[in-house]
């Protein structure tokens, strides 16, 4: 057979072996690759930046160490409203009220006689540690790896170069020392100017370890935290605060041994970047295995995680949606997660609907493949994510995004009626219900106050909403006529736009991080609403770092933000505005520098109650002054949507937790079936062209055959 035919075998021979082979061609991951583990697929943008608890307070930072840390409450992962449970503690906190003197008062006593609020938290005995190097132990009984040698540093690249392992029980004092490193100035926690304020002892103790390195921590005490025994500590609050419960919830709080500062702060191991913020030590159901934020970051099941089941209730409909099948199990139910650097949607949306990934947002370029609306306006998804199997999960996120008013500004701020009417007239002009409908494919409700759905506080309907930018018309908010705002723009004496106390048109300028080209589109879309009122638009765009700068200086006029809910809580969100935050003064949240003595006081007051009706009508005078003073444009609360294949189970949309993975299950068996049936490779175009090829050859190789035969006679 002549060579060429040869190699046109062997390629048709090579294209049935893999027609009949059972791994799909396009598979991104390897063949022997976890076979036989539950595994979970997603993705990551953006590096984490912190992984230290201490630090961190980032939503994709929280993607991970919320899974690794465990502070002593969490979320109810399916009761709505939004329920904290026991995490590692074995009951609420015991909560006594103290005054000056130290003498304990009753629980009813009236806030403004409290001093102090002691929170005496017991946490479950047995828990231990994932195995880690920082553990490791010698025979002895010293540990194995504090005190490493230039010798053992040279064998050492990567935090798994360590040969041995080791893990102990998790104690009280793990807690407290977590509190003691949240002002350690090598940290830099973000909370740490919050924390003094509520924390007794906190800002003296700042003062005794400036200087003090991180190993020396455990030698100094704070006055206002203590361990009481092996499984008891306590932490005075300054005052009442009943929203500090919802800090015990987040990772901030979560426990830290001694160890890991012990292990971590040797200088040969932060040169080769082994460091705390890089490499979690944690007690929660996974520990992170890999990470390398060029390619992807890997956790995987924690062996020593301590008994957890899955809920045995929710609210109703939870048991029809099948969200109560797992009743009783213990968690966790996968065993590895591999998070993947996708910068794209696309190849990230391809992927997705190739199998390859188990979840996915929806891009606007992608959210017409995707969704649709019905003939009553309601969402749903389209026929092709239905024969898949899709799942659509909504909900209208405990966030809020809108444009602030520097009110240290002599044109836009103060409390003067001309300024004021001027953020009222904005207010109405710029139409978000046009910004989301454009931008956001309709994923975002507007907003009528500071606070969103979910959180105390919110009212719906007629009641709810900011009757100084909306009329209710028929059963819906309506946005006022432009005339109105127009009316306003004059009775602040700038009628079309024109200052009538300069006769010169009026210049507002917009300071914003966005700068991109996918952002042109959105800053234009802002130049013609303010435009609508005559008004000139100057867009100062800078990178991140010099926008906080101008923020902490208070050199923007005006600016777009946003917010996260840490806690829900409307004091998470008024904080936003209270005085005592201001940006430029304190260096607090309150980047519009807002101040108003009656809402001060009233936040003041609100934040030291519990919720109930005197608190709710407090919470509603507090709106009524914003929306009248108008320090902010109240943008929109945006609406997040996820799809998720058939074959990840137990989702349900918490906006409050951050451990969800431990409850979430995977069946790869049906995954594999599903990349098995979608991803069939489409062979015949090749074959054909390889006949073709054969048919095209052919007459060429006989007829050169029949020549050298003529030669050689």
């Amino acid at each position: 057979m002549p060579p060429i035919l040869k190699t046109l075998f062997i390629i048709l021979s090579y294209l049935c072996l893999f027609a009949c082979n059972e791994q799909v061609l396009n598979n991104p991951y390897p063949a022997s690759a976890d076979k036989g583990l539950a595994v979970l697929y997603s993705s990551f943008s953006e590096r984490p930046r912190h992984l230290d608890p201490a630090k961190s307070h980032s939503s994709n930072e929280y993607v991970f160490i919320g899974q690794i840390y465990e502070p002593p409450f969490q979320y109810h992962y399916l009761k709505r409203p939004y329920e904290l449970e026991l995490l590692t503690a074995t009951q609420m906190p015991e909560i006594i009220y103290l005054d000056s003197a130290g003498q304990v008062l009753a629980e009813d006593t009236p806030a403004e006689q409290i001093a102090f609020s002691d929170y005496i938290i017991a946490i479950k005995p047995d828990i231990q540690y994932q195995p880690h190097a920082a553990l490791a132990r010698k025979k002895q009984g010293g540990y194995l790896y504090h005190q490493l040698t230039p010798q053992q540093l040279s064998r050492i690249t990567q935090l798994s170069d360590f040969t041995q392992t080791g893990t102990r029980e998790l104690t009280a004092a793990d807690y407290v020392h977590q509190i003691k490193r949240l002002v350690h100035p090598q940290i830099s926690s973000p909370i740490a100017e919050l924390m003094k304020q509520y924390i007794a002892g906190l800002s003296d103790y700042a003062l005794t370890i400036k200087d003090q390195p991180r190993t020396a921590l455990k030698d100094f005490a704070i006055s206002g935290v203590e361990v009481i025994d092996k499984y008891r500590y306590k932490i005075r609050i300054k005052g009442k605060y009943p929203q500090f419960i919802y800090w015990l919830a987040m990772p901030f709080f979560a426990p830290m041994p001694w160890e890991a500062d012990a292990f971590y702060s040797q200088q040969g191991l932060i040169d080769k970047n082994i460091t705390l913020d890089w490499q979690p030590l944690g007690t929660g159901p996974f520990m992170l295995e890999e990470n390398n934020p060029n390619l992807q970051m890997v956790m995987l099941k924690n062996p020593n995680y301590h008994a957890a089941f899955y809920p045995h209730e929710g609210e109703p409909g939870d048991r029809e949606k099948g969200l109560l099948d797992d009743a009783g199990k213990r968690l966790p139910f996968i065993d590895k997660a591999v998070y993947r650097l996708e910068k794209e949607t696309i190849p990230y949306w391809n992927k997705f609907l190739q199998g390859y990934y188990d979840a996915s947002g929806i891009a606007s370029d992608s959210f017409d493949q995707a969704v649709q609306f019905t003939g009553d306006g309601e969402l749903g998804l389209t026929p092709s994510m239905l024969d898949k199997g899709m799942q659509l999960q909504t909900a209208v996120t405990s966030s809020i995004f809108y444009m602030g008013f520097n009110m240290l500004d002599s044109v836009v701020g103060g409390d003067s009626e001309r300024a004021r009417k001027l953020r009222l007239a904005i207010s109405i002009a710029i139409d978000y219900e046009e910004y989301i409908s454009i931008f956001m494919n309709g994923r975002g409700v507007t907003a009528q106050g500071v606070i969103p759905p979910t959180i105390f506080g919110f009212s719906e309907g007629e009641q709810g909403i900011n009757t100084y930018v909306y009329d209710w018309v028929g059963e819906q908010a309506r946005r006022k006529p432009l005339q109105e705002a127009r009316h306003l723009m004059q009775e602040a004496g700038y009628a079309e736009g024109i200052d009538a106390s300069t006769g010169e048109a009026l210049i507002l300028y917009l300071d914003t991080a966005a700068s991109g080209p996918d952002d042109r589109a959105r800053l234009n879309w802002y130049r013609k609403q303010f435009s609508k009122l005559g008004i000139q638009l100057v867009i100062r765009a800078t990178d991140y770092n010099r926008f906080q700068q101008k923020m902490l200086n208070g050199n923007a006029q005006i600016f777009m933000w946003g917010w996260n809910a840490d806690y829900p809580d409307p004091e998470n969100f008024f904080f936003l505005l209270y005085g005592a935050n201001g940006k430029v003064e304190h260096g607090g949240g309150n980047a519009v520098n807002y101040q108003n003595n009656e809402f001060d006081r009233l936040f003041k007051q609100m934040s030291n109650m519990e919720n109930s009706p005197e608190r709710r009508a407090m919470v509603e005078k507090m709106q009524e002054i914003i929306r009248h003073d108008a320090p902010w444009v109240y943008g929109f609360h945006p609406k997040s949507f996820s799809l998720f294949h058939s074959w990840y189970h137990n989702l349900k949309p918490n906006l409050m937790a951050n451990n969800k993975l431990k409850y979430q299950r995977i069946d790869p068996r049906q995954r594999e079936q599903l990349r098995q049936q979608w991803n069939q490779p489409v062979l015949w175009p090749i074959i054909g062209l390889v006949f073709l090829m054969v048919l095209l050859v052919l007459p060429a190789v006989r007829s050169f055959q029949r020549r050298a035969k003529e030669t050689i006679k």
